[in-house]
């Protein structure tokens, strides 16, 4: 089954919940790495109508689910032998990288997505594991300039940048909202709808206090005047 789609638009659509941004995501790309493998009901729904990629044991899912990727990239150091040879078999393209390498697998997804004039990317199979891994992915994601969203059925975290007002609708509530600054600060944050509600604040790195709010509505906006905010949601 391979499932492919290219068209415009302004809404990234998830199982949980619609982000609507003010510019259109012109070409949307889902890596499946190898991190906490995704529910796969989760993973279908997220997988359809999209260009999927898969990185390094992000290959194992979709062998099981017989969902054809357009690619594999990755050093292979976790993959199943069985799942590469199965990529092989179905004439996937292959890009293998050296164990000893300077960039992580999730850099090299970006760089990627660069090639291919993606505009948005979603990563799934990115949670779970080491600390380091999910510091180095977020980092890394956020310093993308292509717009990113880190996503499975138990976490979503994507990010706003100086500058943007981005609308969320919820189709399940989250247990737990928190707004984390990348930059040193973040100024002029605003969002509403939620139990701690802030008006042009301005959020510090080196204090992180903007964590564990509760959504009260089914839709929430969040406006950013100046640097990166992660956007982090728990169900």
């Amino acid at each position: 089954m391979l499932l492919h789609v290219n068209f415009m638009k302004s809404t990234l659509n998830l199982p949980q919940l619609e982000i609507f941004y003010p510019a259109q995501i012109r070409r949307e790309i889902l890596f499946v790495a190898g991190g906490r493998r995704p529910d796969e009901k989760y993973f279908v729904e997220l997988a359809r109508s999209r260009e999927i990629f898969a990185v390094d044991k992000g290959i194992e899912i979709c062998r099981d689910l017989n969902i054809l990727p357009k690619i594999l990239i990755g050093d292979f150091d976790s993959a199943k032998s069985s799942a590469v040879d199965w990529a092989l078999e179905n004439k996937i393209p292959i890009e293998r990288h050296p164990v000893d390498k300077d960039l992580t697998d999730t850099q090299l997804a970006l760089e990627l997505a660069e090639k291919n004039s993606a505009s948005y990317i979603i990563l799934t199979g990115i949670f779970g594991g080491r600390f380091d891994h999910l510091f180095s992915n977020v980092f890394t994601c956020a310093a993308s300039t292509i717009k990113t969203c880190l996503a499975d059925e138990r976490e979503i975290i994507f990010f706003v940048r100086g500058g943007e007002s981005v609308n969320v609708k919820f189709f399940v509530r989250p247990k737990n909202l928190s707004l984390l600054p990348i930059t040193a600060t973040c100024e002029g944050v605003t969002i509403n709808n939620v139990y701690w509600q802030l008006d042009g604040a301005t959020l510090k790195q080196n204090f992180p206090n903007a964590v564990s709010n509760r959504v009260e509505s089914d839709e929430i906006k969040i406006n950013l005047d100046k640097g990166t905010l992660a956007v982090y949601f728990n169900f």
